[in-house]
C-alpha cells in the first residue's frame, strides 16, 4: 500500500485525531517505554511523549516516517514490517491506531511480533477496523468493478469479529482487559468528491490495474452507489465500525 502523508494529515486528519481516547486508554506513564506500531506521521507518538514516556514510532511507510521525523525531529522513528519487527530491549507498551487492519498478511505473525516486544506484564493497547468496517463503501466499490467488467480486486485489509480476534490475542499469550466493537460514523468533511476521494487515499493500490480511461467513470460508480447510504444533506460520511482493546502479556 502506497500512502501519501501530506494527503493523510490534510484530508484524512481525523485518523489521528479520533486516536485520542486510545491515548487516554493507554494512559502512558513518564519512563514508560511505548512503541508505536503503524505510527503514520507520528502525531499520537508526539501525544504519548507528551505524556513524558519515551517512544518509538515503527511504519512500514518511508513517506510516512519521512514526515514524522520531520514534525517530531527529538522522537525515534524506523520504517519496519509490523509482521517481523525486534526491538532491542523491551518495551512496557505497544500501542496501535487505525494500523493492524493494513497488516493482513498474516494477523497472527504481527500479534507474535508485538509480544515478543513486550516484556511480562506490559500492554498492547490498539484500535482497528472491526467486522462491518466500510461495509457500504467496500459494497459500492465491489459492485463498480464488476459493472466496469474489471476482475473483483483483493481488498487491502483486514477487520475482524470481537470472537475472532480474542481468540488470537489469547493463543498469543494475551489476557484480554478491554474489548470493545462500536460503530464510529465519521464525516469526510476534507472529501468533496465522497467516497471516491476515500478509495484514492485507502484503496488507491486497486486502482493500478484500472484502464486508466475507466478509473474516473469508475470512481463516479462508487460514488452512486455509496451515496444512499453514506450521503445525507451534511455531506459524506464513512461507516467506520471500530474494535478497541487492551490486553496485557502473561
Amino acid at each position: 500500500m502506497r500512502w501519501n502523508a501530506r494527503a493523510y494529515d490534510s484530508s484524512f486528519g481525523y485518523v489521528s485525531a479520533q486516536g485520542a481516547p486510545l491515548v487516554e486508554l493507554l494512559d502512558p506513564q513518564p519512563g514508560e517505554r511505548v512503541l508505536d506500531l503503524g505510527c503514520g506521521t507520528g502525531v499520537l507518538s508526539g501525544e504519548i511523549a507528551v505524556r513524558g514516556a519515551y517512544v518509538l514510532g515503527i511504519d512500514g511507510s518511508q513517506a510516512m516516517i519521512e514526515t514524522a521525523i520531520a514534525q517530531f525531529p527529538r522522537l525515534d522513528f524506523a520504517v519496519g514490517d509490523g509482521h517481523d519487527f525486534t526491538v532491542a530491549q523491551p518495551f512496557d507498551a505497544v500501542f496501535s491506531n487505525a494500523a493492524l487492519h493494513w497488516m493482513s498478511r498474516d494477523p497472527d505473525a504481527v500479534i507474535d511480533s508485538v509480544r515478543d516486544a513486550l516484556r511480562p506484564g506490559g500492554r498492547f493497547v490498539a484500535e482497528l477496523g472491526g467486522a462491518g468496517n466500510c461495509a457500504a463503501l467496500t459494497s459500492a466499490m465491489l459492485t463498480a468493478w464488476r459493472e466496469h467488467g474489471l476482475r473483483e480486486p483483493e481488498l487491502p485489509w483486514f477487520f475482524p469479529s470481537p470472537a475472532e480476534y480474542a481468540v488470537r490475542l489469547e493463543r498469543a499469550g494475551f489476557t484480554l482487559r478491554i474489548l470493545e466493537h462500536f460503530d464510529r460514523p465519521t464525516p469526510l468533511d476534507e472529501c468533496p468528491n465522497g467516497a471516491a476521494d476515500w478509495v484514492r487515499m485507502f484503496a488507491g493500490s486497486l486502482l493500478d490495474g484500472v484502464p486508466p480511461a475507466t478509473v474516473e467513470p469508475l470512481l463516479r460508480r462508487v460514488n452512486e452507489l455509496a451515496a444512499p447510504a453514506l450521503r445525507n444533506d451534511a455531506g459524506w460520511m464513512a461507516d467506520y465500525v471500530r474494535l478497541r482493546f487492551a490486553a496485557v502479556r502473561h
